[in-house]
């Protein structure tokens, strides 16, 4: 085969047994891209490492004089990356009462396989704070109602999940917003009416209203109640 050479010949090189092999190597070199790139997603065959960040919430009841302390681990994956994300990976429910040990072992396992399974987990906490007792919910303190004990744990895992970014506040809608909007600029006339009225008055802030005028601009004067702008006076 003939090539025809357009550029002048400044140097050359002996081919030798071999060359061609390695420069097909070092195409599949460069072809091949490297692990370090792989993203790692949340899935049940991921490995729990030795160690793991978690956060203790303490839950406590009416119901029962001992507390449960809800501990939540996350597992750190793609560390030191661009694409490092802190996942939900198990949960611990302790106390000291054992009246309810059975279900609580088997919801946090329930819970944790769902954590490990990976995808979308925040449907977790309304499926929790549905659950109602046929006895009653309570108050938990700040005045927040809960129908069960079931949905604080589930209460507990949505403020974990918020604490780590995996859920969000969905914020006011357009609606909502243009309400506050129109409260907060009703209180802002009124309180500057107030203020104006109070301010152009000419009679004592301590006055009372006149029942003959309508002013408030009755005051006691020489030991009788005389209005200002009107003049009555119950000493005559």
């Amino acid at each position: 085969m003939t090539i025809k050479i357009d550029s002048k010949i400044v140097d050359y090189e002996v081919a030798k047994e071999g060359d061609e092999n390695k420069e097909d190597e070092v195409v599949a070199q460069k072809a091949v891209p490297k692990e370090d790139a792989t993203v790692i997603q949340m899935h049940e065959k991921l490995e729990r490492p030795d160690m793991l960040l978690g956060s203790t919430y303490k839950v406590k009841t009416p119901l029962s004089e001992h507390a449960l302390y809800i501990t939540i681990n996350d597992v750190i994956l793609n560390p030191g990356t661009e694409h490092e994300l802190r996942r939900p990976f198990e949960v611990f429910i302790n106390s000291k009462n054992m009246d309810h040990f059975q279900w609580i072992v088997a919801l946090t396992r329930i819970i944790s396989a769902v954590f490990r399974k990976g995808g979308d987990v925040t449907f977790l906490v309304d499926e929790l704070r549905s659950v109602f007792d046929p006895r009653g919910g309570y108050f938990k303190k700040g005045g927040k109602y809960m129908p069960s004990l079931v949905a604080e744990i589930g209460d507990a895992i949505e403020g974990h999940l918020r604490m780590i970014g995996l859920l969000k506040d969905d914020g006011l809608d357009d609606h909502q917003k243009k309400l506050i909007a129109d409260k907060r600029a009703q209180m802002e006339k009124a309180s500057k009416t107030a203020e104006a009225s109070s301010e152009a008055s000419e009679f004592p802030a301590s006055a009372q209203l006149c029942n003959k005028c309508s002013t408030k601009a009755v005051i006691k004067m020489d030991g009788c109640m005389t209005c200002l702008n009107c003049g009555d006076s119950k000493c005559g």
